[in-house]
């Protein structure tokens, strides 16, 4: 019989008649959603047309899919028979789902799924206490060459200053007749300049009216003059409102763009063009335990130096950071370490400083210019260099850096003089002044504790696959390169779902019973990687052989019974 093809055929539509397979995205993205609890009464403004359970699992599948746009989303919504199975066969316009990408309601919600998808996996034992910290750029939606640099506004704004002034000297020497006290100018002064300027104009206004048969009439020019250093003055006025307003948006940043005031200029690893061009991005900081992402943060700072101390502050403030802080040398700084070991006693610090593997190297260990490398001598307090020079004691330095961090120092001067009070040539500099040597023990302190505390673990060595791991499936898999808002505000909502649908991608992927080998990490990836050789072997040898048979399980071998077990 042939099967019976008619697309008219009467039939009875039934929205839940379809359900995905068990281990599908959409069943994990339907119970994170319902285990919120979002239910809230909509007591003020009109009533919803939708419920945020429904567009937020819509918004975190087809972002899943790798797609980010509004109009997609709305075509996915129509189209995809998971996506219908998720919402019901309710079609959402792309205008609602733009609007509920960036509302308030939204960063909430992922805010809330990020803490129970932290409680989840801890529950479970899927992730231990580790916590691996790193970051990224990505590129903002804004022009790449709309920028605005700190340094040129400032530089600018001096110019403009110093043009005011000689306009002012010429006004006085000039025959515009108004009251200007040059010695006690300020910029902020323009608008009284200007308004006695404006004023002087329509006296000479009068005047002109009155002789207006004087021919040639000298009113007339120094009404011209009046006009050309009224429209010179405005000018900088405007100028001076224009560079005040540039150093207010980018604050203590060094660049914004002018599309978008939030993006700061960064160096970026996508380069096509090969020539170090900075672009508008933002610096978005992850943590990860088991390549699932538990917080993130997104910086407007282009180093990842300054980003460590908010970003852990809100790690703990949303109780998800573990006990072992993991991050690359980027992050070792003194600022950093003093931060971990005063505000976070329960939590050890596994990050390496940025010389650490060029004081292990023969190169460095045999510099004579090297601290490092001179005797101490700890009940006197002074050094000894290789050539013998002794360093004693003078008094104690601090220095304060930019961001207002102070850093103590000892200072210590080199012995001029021998026991026969000759001269020691090893202990002057060129121009015949004596040597000192500044010492940061703070510093010092905090490097040889870095250096025990990563010899003492093996958690650091996970790094490179935890985290790096999830950056490359952000912007290879999902594809998500450049966003599609604007503001930082915005663009953290943005991530936030990338992110979390990047977790229910990696839920999916991977099945629950390898969630028993988080302590292991390789266990399953051996079992598999040995059950393709036995397979490779018995089609070699064209024997029958079993590849988790119990004989072997007896030599010793793990089979996969006793694993599941």
């Amino acid at each position: 019989m042939e099967p019976d093809y008619n697309m008219n055929q009467l039939s009875l539509n039934i929205p839940t008649a379809y359900e995905p397979e068990l281990n599908h995205p959409a069943r994990y993205i339907n119970r994170l959603v319902e285990s919120l609890a979002l239910r809230r009464p909509n007591i003020m403004g009109r009533p919803r047309e939708y419920d945020p359970r429904m567009l937020l699992k819509l918004v975190l599948l087809a972002y899943s899919y790798g797609i980010i746009s509004s109009r997609k989303i709305e075509r996915f919504a129509r189209e995809n028979i998971v996506a219908m199975w998720l919402t019901q066969e309710q079609r959402p316009t792309y205008r609602t789902i733009a609007r509920f990408i960036v509302s308030q309601e939204l960063e909430d919600m992922i805010q809330s799924s990020f803490k129970e998808f932290h409680d989840y996996l801890k529950a479970q034992g899927m992730i231990d206490e580790a916590s691996f910290i790193d970051g990224t750029k990505i590129l903002a939606n804004a022009n790449k060459f709309s920028f605005v640099w700190k340094k040129r506004t400032i530089k600018y704004r001096e110019l403009n200053v110093e043009k005011a002034q000689k306009l002012i000297r010429e006004i006085k020497q000039a025959e515009v007749k108004i009251d200007v006290d040059e010695d006690s100018f300020d910029i902020d002064q323009l608008d009284t300049i200007i308004a006695l300027l404006e004023q002087r104009i329509e006296e000479l206004n009068q005047r002109v009216a009155e002789t207006a048969k004087v021919s040639p009439n000298p009113v007339k020019q120094e009404r011209r003059h009046a006009k050309k250093y009224l429209h010179a003055l405005d000018h900088c006025r405007q100028k001076h409102l224009e560079y005040q307003a540039q150093s207010q948006i980018a604050g203590q940043r060094n660049s914004y763009s002018k599309t978008d005031h939030d993006a700061t200029f960064m160096r970026l690893k996508e380069d096509p063009m090969r020539n170090g061009q900075t672009k508008p991005a933002y610096n978005l900081q992850i943590m990860t335990s088991s390549q699932y992402v538990l917080g993130y943060e997104l910086m407007q700072n282009p180093t990842d130096t300054r980003t460590l101390i908010p970003f852990l502050s809100h790690l703990a403030q949303n109780e998800v950071l573990g006990r072992e802080i993991v991050a690359d040398a980027g992050y070792g700084s003194e600022r950093n370490y003093k931060y971990i070991e005063d505000e976070l006693f329960d939590c050890t610090a596994l990050i390496p400083y940025s010389t650490m593997i060029k004081e292990n190297s023969r190169k460095w260990r045999s510099d004579d210019r090297k601290v490092m490398n001179w005797e101490y001598h700890e009940a006197d307090d002074f050094y000894v260099n290789p050539q013998g020079v002794r360093f004693n004691f003078k008094r104690y330095a601090y220095r304060n850096d930019k961001y207002k961090f102070r850093r103590d120092f000892k200072v210590y001067q080199a012995e001029k003089y021998d026991e026969n009070h000759q001269i020691i040539s090893q202990a002057l500099t060129p121009h015949g002044n004596t040597k000192y040597l500044v010492v940061n023990p703070q510093w010092e302190y905090f490097k040889s504790k870095a250096r025990e505390s990563l010899s003492n673990s093996n958690t650091y060595s996970r790094r490179k696959y935890d985290v790096e791991t999830v950056f490359g499936n952000l912007k290879a898999y999902l594809g998500f390169k450049r966003f599609t808002v604007r503001g930082l505000k915005k663009a953290k909502r943005q991530i936030g779902i990338a992110l979390m649908a990047l977790n229910m991608k990696k839920m999916a992927g991977r099945p629950l019973i390898f969630s028993k080998y988080s302590d292991n990490q390789k266990a399953p990836f051996r079992i598999f990687v040995k059950f393709r050789m036995e397979l490779l072997i018995q089609r070699l040898l064209s024997q029958p052989l079993c590849p988790f048979s119990k004989k072997r399980h007896a030599l010793g071998r793990p089979n996969r019974e006793a694993h599941l077990n």
